[in-house]
């Protein structure tokens, strides 16, 4: 095998230019996108009933054990690569490969998904507040999507401009962005708080706890993208101190949201009632408050450009991880004068404007979601490893009740699993078996032989003004 050392003049770097306030809000751009405002009110008049309150409660419980364990291995391993990388730290080189090959798989059709459902949105909001009809597609259908999706190959082009240009630029416009979201949430529970009605909570659990774990299953998903905050390590200021807060931050600032709106919506309005596309904006308009639906419409494309940057932005420090250790072709994972992997960000656009651009949205849905519980697993199975097999490695952050808290947090995504249809399955171990593929035919002829953390020794806080 032909290895590739990863020394200090040779190994591609990013550059150090993020901080805590950066890392929450990036966790909560990606997390809180725009299906707060359809899945809260679907999942309560289908699966919980007013008890989605309890359902998101225990999809965060989920998160935060998690996070814990995402929060120890980046406090130890701050480089880019998220799951990916703290598996190679763990468990070695082919597990690795396989937990950063689903997750791959999980953040790029994701992308390409949620702008098509950007498309969809933003000439729904040009056509309702400036009567103008945007052609969606060359050829248009009577299904979402078509032969070239003319807004999401759009939107995937100006996303993919910021990102090759600077993370800071990138941390900006995110914060921007989440400044915006929240603030209409908050404005959603301000106008429906004193209008909450305790008897719309009765029955609370109409569909018993069953409901609550479905509601629970559905409501996970939502919390997906606190892993993107790991992918940011290596481009954190100090990754130790910060990256803990910017994991589980952003997954206690998201429960709280959720659980919040999920209150007003089933306290203003009967639970039945919100099994629609617009469920926030249904509850409002009975209480007088038709104007909030243009308001929402504005609110979730907003939320999704910010959900599409954040996936865009995990795919390319993902897939750069990936490319320096050797594992994907390592000349994508040079890096521009200002950091950023800028090669590799234009071939993951190009890769996700044809995908969203040609693709119906609902072939594009159909491939997601499983890779990331695979990761989320193994990140709890890597700390109780390292815990165990190198006691002795310096820990800024560390998971209390050791092992209670990865044990439970494996239990829970292994229940969210069996949750998943057959075809999924089926969807999962076909791209499972493509990755051993290109695993024992080029990446492990290429990989480079050092473990991370003997890679490129990365100082606490580096680079253009930061002071250690």
């Amino acid at each position: 095998m032909s290895h590739l050392p990863a020394s200090s003049a040779t190994a591609p770097a990013l550059r150090r230019r993020l901080g805590r306030v950066d890392l929450i809000a990036m966790g909560v751009g990606a997390i809180v996108g725009a299906g707060i405002f359809v899945t809260t009110g679907v999942a309560a008049a289908t699966k919980a009933g007013p008890a989605i309150m309890l359902s998101f409660v225990l999809a965060g419980v989920i998160c935060v054990l998690v996070a814990l364990c995402y929060s120890e291995l980046a406090s130890m391993t701050p480089r880019s690569g998220s799951a990916y990388t703290y598996t190679r730290e763990s468990m070695g080189e082919g597990p690795a490969f396989l937990v950063g090959w689903n997750l791959l798989l999980e953040l790029v059709v994701a992308g390409s998904a949620v702008a098509i459902g950007w498309s969809g949105l933003f000439t729904a909001a040009c056509k309702s507040l400036f009567g103008v009809t945007l052609p969606t597609a060359v050829t248009a259908g009577p299904s979402a999507g078509g032969v070239i999706n003319v807004p999401a190959v759009a939107i995937v082009a100006v996303i993919v401009g910021i990102l090759v240009l600077d993370v800071r630029m990138t941390a900006a416009v995110v914060k921007t962005l989440v400044v915006v979201t929240v603030g209409v949430l908050v404005l959603v529970i301000a106008i429906g708080a004193p209008h909450i009605s305790t008897s719309h909570w009765t029955p609370f659990a109409p569909f018993g706890v069953h409901g609550i774990a479905a509601g629970a299953a559905l409501a996970f998903f939502a919390y997906l993208g606190f892993d993107i905050v790991a992918t940011s390590a290596e481009e954190t200021k100090r990754p130790g101190r910060d990256l803990p807060w910017g994991i589980i931050g952003s997954v206690v600032i998201a429960t709280v949201l959720y659980v919040a709106v999920a209150a007003v919506l089933t306290g203003v309005a009967p639970y039945p009632s919100l099994n629609n596309e617009a469920p926030v904006a249904t509850a409002l308009e009975a209480l007088g408050a038709g104007w909030i639906g243009d308001v929402i419409l504005v609110a979730s494309v907003i939320a999704l450009t910010k959900g599409l940057l954040m996936l865009f932005y995990g795919q390319t420090r993902l897939v750069f991880a990936l490319c320096r250790d050797g594992m994907l072709p390592r000349g994508l994972s040079a890096t521009s004068s200002r950091g950023a992997p800028r090669r590799l960000g234009l071939v993951l656009g190009v890769v996700g404007a044809v995908i969203a651009g040609l693709l119906p949205i609902d072939t594009v849905a159909e491939l997601v979601n499983i890779g990331a519980l695979f990761a989320f697993a193994a990140v709890a199975l890597g700390v109780m490893v390292l815990r165990y097999r190198s006691p002795e490695r310096p820990r800024t952050f560390r998971v209390p009740l050791m092992p209670l808290i990865p044990v439970l947090a494996i239990a829970g995504c292994v229940w969210l699993l069996t949750t998943l249809d057959g075809l999924t399955w089926v969807r999962f171990a076909v791209w499972s078996a493509a990755g051993v593929a290109v695993f024992l035919l080029y990446s492990r002829r290429h990989l480079v032989t050092a473990p991370v953390s003997q890679q490129d020794p990365m100082p606490v806080a580096t680079t253009e003004g930061v002071t250690a």
